[in-house]
């Protein structure tokens, strides 16, 4: 097995400092969210980095983000796209969703993202009933226990080569554990079921809390 680094909290520091690059808006959201008792829901500095770069390297034009929160994410997502590119946010908050709302606008990145609030499945199935897309890229960052039915609609509704990023799969390291239940149970079985799916190509990194990467075949 390959050298695997210790996250202390200096090298976690360094991470969030050197792991990618943050605009302005991006820090103002961050530092906004930090002050909440939620804040550990927000995703890390670098993974907002590498999802970035994931929307330039796929020439992305069309996303897909299933649980926004305070905006981070799809904010990283949208400075990254082309003007003509769209994020259609999932997520069941209004409370979360108008913080996102606030730090779109500010970023000028607001006409780049349909946010509709309620259950993610229900938005998805109708997304699905409605023949929308082909999208390139979804994000998945919601209740862990419904990621299964959230991939299997992402697949749906990707084009064939289009990416699902599933993020926290590693739960802490509960996954590891075959007596883990609830969220810890729901990703596991998830993970081994992306594990033996023949419909994609699949990477389980060690970015964050875990971040899954599938490849619609």
């Amino acid at each position: 097995m390959g050298h695997m680094v210790d996250p202390s909290p200096r090298l976690l520091a360094y991470l969030a400092k050197m792991g990618g690059r943050e605009s302005a808006a991006q820090k103002a959201c961050r530092a906004q969210t930090q002050k909440r008792a939620d804040a550990a829901m927000q995703v890390a500095p670098e993974q907002g980095a590498f999802l970035s770069l994931l929307v330039k390297m796929l020439d992305a034009r069309r996303v897909i983000e299933i649980g926004s929160f305070t905006g981070y994410s799809a904010l990283a997502m949208a400075l990254a796209l082309p003007k003509n590119g769209r994020i259609v946010a999932l997520d069941v908050s209004k409370t979360f969703t108008d913080i996102a709302k606030r730090h779109w606008k500010a970023a000028g990145v607001s006409n780049k993202i349909a946010l509709r609030v309620g259950p993610a499945q229900a938005s998805l199935d109708k997304m699905i009933a409605g023949r929308e897309g082909p999208f390139d890229l979804v994000f998945i960052d919601a209740d862990k226990t419904g990621y299964d039915g959230y991939y299997e609609s992402a697949l749906k509704l990707l084009k064939r080569g289009g990416v699902v990023a599933l993020d926290n799969m590693l739960w802490s390291g509960e996954v590891a554990d075959p007596k883990a239940t609830g969220s810890g149970a729901a990703l596991r079985a998830l993970g081994a079921k992306i594990h033996a799916d023949k419909r994609v190509d699949m990477a389980l990194a060690t970015i964050g809390d875990g971040l899954m990467l599938v490849r619609k075949k």
